[in-house]
């Protein structure tokens, strides 16, 4: 009897710190976003390249992008810079976007955070009614495009086109 008591709570003590450890947000999609990534297209006409460092943060509850351009200032600081979240309540599906980033938006405004639905291995975000940007996944290569477009009137204009790759 002690000894099956015994390996009942040598079961219990090895199982509980690994069902602690499971990943507390589980999305396949987001988890698919996760590395270092070279963007690589065309943002507003120009031809350029970005790197992007991506991870889950506060306990998997968020994807955090850091996004980069090789481009250069005139004080030799990056041309742009991006901080983004993108978080998953499993509960609706719904997924929500805050874009912070250097274009001098002088603090968080309405048009920095976007809903989205994911459809397939896409993820469509309307950013203050007026600005898609679509996340779209590619299994086969392990890519992302990432599609934006300005919507005036209802009629769409491509803003940036790119690519990411694993570096």
């Amino acid at each position: 009897m002690k000894i099956t008591l015994l390996i009942s709570l040598l079961m219990v003590m090895l199982v509980c710190p690994v069902s602690a450890q499971q990943p507390k947000n589980e999305n396949p999609i987001l988890d698919q976003m996760t590395g270092n990534w070279v963007l690589q297209g065309t943002i507003s006409g120009h031809e350029t390249t970005h790197d992007v460092e991506s991870t889950w943060v506060l306990g998997r509850e968020y994807i955090r992008l850091h996004e980069v351009s090789r481009e250069r200032n005139a004080q030799g600081q990056p041309a742009y810079e991006a901080i983004v979240f993108i978080g998953w309540d499993k509960s609706s599906n719904d997924y929500t976007c805050l874009w912070l980033d250097s274009t001098g938006a002088g603090g968080i405004s309405p048009q920095a955070i976007a809903h989205g639905k994911r459809t397939g291995d896409e993820i469509a975000f309307l950013f203050d009614g007026n600005f898609h940007t679509t996340f779209v996944y590619n299994k086969t290569s392990d890519t992302w495009q990432w599609l934006m477009d300005n919507d005036d009137g209802g009629k769409l204009s491509p803003f940036a086109r790119v690519k990411l790759t694993r570096k």
